[in-house]
């Protein structure tokens, strides 16, 4: 994924990146609903916004809009696949020596419409100090520490998350010189190890009723069904009222 990154060409199909990034986490940030009224009544229609990642280094954002929820949220994990960022992380605090990638390397900023969203490096047990929204974006880009500063309306979901994966974006695309790559203990990329539990396949439902598809109707036993009684068994009673 990070050879495919490099080259600048942009990713046309979601398959290609489930094919070079297997496993990736999602979560539905924000689902809002809006209804316009028209001659023949009220059209809703519902705008989701999603995230995708891996917690080693690879984050997306998505939205998508469409008029049933279902298919709105998969269109909108596959334009967040597409949307996969390769992010830098590092130890950039001044207050931790650890030398490993746990926080971000240096101070990242971002901007979408009213919010202003700064991430800051920290140190290591701090955890995300950040908002809701801009919680599961760093966590799926496999940041464990970091300090959140925001500005503006933040009550606006979709601007609040697309200015925290801005910030994640430029944090990707500046270039950072040798000695501060050596300095920062800096990391582009996967190291191996996700902060985000394996990704498990839910288990298939059985039928309700018992019955399989196109297969034969379950035997009864005697006396179970509609014929008559089995061996040993009294007749049921008949319909009419005893005196």
């Amino acid at each position: 994924m990070s050879e495919a990154l490099a080259t600048g060409l942009p990713l046309r199909e979601a398959q290609i990146v489930d094919k070079l990034l297997p496993g990736l986490h999602d979560e539905v940030l924000d689902v809002n609903m809006v209804q316009r009224m028209t001659d023949s009544g009220r059209r809703f229609k519902f705008a989701v916004t999603v995230v995708v990642g891996n917690g080693d280094g690879f984050v997306g954002l998505g939205r998508a809009k469409g008029r049933e929820v279902g298919p709105t949220i998969r269109r909108a994990i596959d334009r967040a696949k597409l949307e996969v960022v390769e992010v830098q992380r590092g130890c950039g605090s001044w207050e931790c020596g650890c030398g490993r990638a746990h926080t971000l390397p240096y101070v990242a900023e971002g901007r979408s419409g009213s919010v202003d969203v700064t991430f800051k490096p920290a140190p290591r047990g701090v955890g995300l100090a950040v908002g809701d929204v801009a919680k599961p974006i760093l966590r799926f880009a496999g940041f464990t520490d970091a300090w959140g500063f925001t500005q503006g309306h933040t009550k606006t979901t979709v601007n609040y998350a697309q200015a925290a994966f801005g910030a994640l974006v430029r944090l990707a695309d500046l270039k950072v010189p040798a000695e501060d790559v050596g300095r920062l203990k800096i990391v582009r990329g996967p190291t191996g190890t996700s902060i985000l539990p394996p990704k498990e396949e839910m288990p298939q439902r059985p039928m309700r009723g018992g019955r399989r598809r196109g297969g034969p109707p379950p035997r009864r036993g005697p006396g179970g069904g509609r014929g008559p009684p089995g061996p040993g068994r009294p007749p049921p009673p008949s319909g009419g009222r005893g005196r």
